[in-house]
């Protein structure tokens, strides 16, 4: 049985004042959508897209649990945690794979996808 990894992820803007916690079971796919503003919400009315720390699971639950944990902690501790492992705030997109060429890929082919959107709407399905 092949085993599925689950990522607990903390995103930020330039200025590392804003914070984004989610989970997914594939994580240079979420990350591109949070990048190319897949989705209207949260992450892009803030422009929260830069990938500073996540963790591995190997059980969904234990990643949900996770995540909810971290959703509760205060701006300081999330601050403190990638402090901790990642000091210089460096987007990890890259360590992950993403390449700017991924990004604006999947933007195009997005934005091709159902020629019937309005300029600047993503069809990221």
């Amino acid at each position: 049985m092949k085993q599925h990894n689950y990522y607990v992820y903390l995103l930020t803007t330039n200025n590392n004042l804003t914070f984004y916690v989610g989970v997914t079971n594939n994580l240079v796919r979420r990350v591109i959508e949070h990048k190319i503003h897949c989705n209207q919400g949260f992450t892009q009315e803030y422009n929260v897209n830069k990938l500073v720390y996540f963790e591995t699971f190997s059980n969904v639950n234990d990643a949900i649990k996770r995540e909810k944990q971290m959703k509760r902690y205060k701006r300081l501790w999330k601050f403190n945690l990638v402090n901790s492992i990642n000091a210089d705030w460096i987007d990890l997109s890259e360590k992950i794979g993403i390449t700017r060429d991924m990004i604006e890929n999947v933007k195009v082919h997005a934005q091709n996808a159902d020629p019937g959107t309005e300029s600047g709407e993503t069809d990221c399905k």
